[in-house]
């Protein structure tokens, strides 16, 4: 039953949990690392019938306080249920010390395929491509339109300004897992924080969405949305700066693991932000703002990714994670395109 991809499992006792739940497994489970989020670990569990289920626990190590919380992740994914976001149903969640050290949660697996790497985003044709940006758009507007006291959402987090909330956060995780000094990205702080656009209204908020944290059907359609370890509530044009920092077009230079955008036909970000504005019929004004944050923010996630790498490298997904430069050319492009956005 071991497997070196389930490093941070007790493979047998997360069995015994998983039958526990009621399902019929035939013969040993396996569990092997999947994905390439360097935040919580992801597991694929199959049994000897090819019956299969995907398991989340935090990442090895210390973590910052109120980081990787799979336990809140599993509660939004079950609010979720029965509205228009596509999300896995989650199976059971679990805080057994006798089973794990770190919460566990077990939920469905949803065929399909996550645009991950470039060999990924080139099966699709360009057609396809475009297909899926859009999908990516619209999925974000549902997300946007879900109804917090209906889903028992609206105490998921502070009703406060999310802007200030956020640069707050961030420029504290920062401070406890930054590698080494970086002036500008101090200097942009300052310079958001003056910035701040007034709040209008308040959404639940992925807080991650992008290409790789959505699983997408064979009609290039967003099946299902994955990843809500930063969901919140909040500004909803804080998602679509989010997405729009994950988008690199095809003049930009850009670290490769998020480039994939650049691949001929998918859509460019003025595309996108059309796409969304007309399923919301949203007022967009303040979206470079979000733009220049959303990169800043990314920039500080990627430190810590790189953080938690030298302190605990079992945590590195298969492929290459963040270095140095990754970040700092992440801070680069917060700085133009807050520049750009007049600030």
């Amino acid at each position: 039953m071991s497997d070196v991809g389930a490093v941070g499992i007790d493979e047998g006792a997360a069995a015994q949990w998983i039958t526990s739940l009621g399902f019929d497994v035939t013969g040993d489970l396996r569990f092997e690392r999947i994905g390439l989020g360097q935040s919580n670990l992801t597991f694929l569990v199959r049994d000897d019938t090819a019956r299969t289920w995907v398991l989340r626990r935090p990442p090895l190590g210390e973590l910052l306080a109120s980081a990787h919380d799979v336990q809140r992740e599993a509660r939004i994914l079950a609010a979720l249920e029965g509205t228009d976001v596509p999300v896995p149903e989650v199976y059971g969640v679990c805080h057994d010390p006798a089973v794990s050290n770190a919460p566990l949660v077990l939920m469905e697996f949803v065929d399909g395929l996550v645009v991950d790497t470039l060999p990924a985003a080139e099966t699709w044709q360009p057609a396809q491509r475009r297909s899926i940006g859009l999908s990516l758009a619209r999925t974000l507007a549902d997300v946007h339109r879900v109804d917090l006291d209906a889903t028992g959402l609206v105490d998921l987090a502070s009703h406060k300004p999310y802007a200030g909330r956020q640069l707050k956060r961030w420029s504290g995780q920062w401070e406890r897992s930054r590698t080494r000094d970086q002036p500008k990205l101090d200097e942009l702080t300052g310079r958001l924080t003056a910035a701040v656009p007034d709040q209008h209204e308040l959404s639940l908020v992925h807080g991650d969405f992008h290409l790789r944290n959505v699983i997408t059907s064979p009609d290039a359609d967003v099946a299902a949305v994955l990843d809500w370890e930063l969901c919140t509530l909040g500004d909803p044009l804080a998602d679509l700066g989010t997405l729009l920092a994950y988008w690199p077009e095809r003049a930009e230079s850009e670290p490769g693991e998020h480039a994939l955008s650049a691949v001929d036909g998918f859509p460019g970000r003025d595309e996108l932000v059309a796409e969304y504005v007309e399923a919301s019929g949203r007022d967009t004004a303040a979206l470079g703002f979000w733009h220049a944050l959303g990169l800043w923010k990314i920039a500080i996630i990627a430190e810590g990714v790189l953080r938690r790498s030298i302190d605990e490298p079992r945590n590195k997904a298969a492929a290459a994670g963040a270095t140095v430069d990754y970040v700092d050319e992440l801070i680069e492009r917060a700085d133009k395109m807050a520049a750009a956005a007049g600030i």
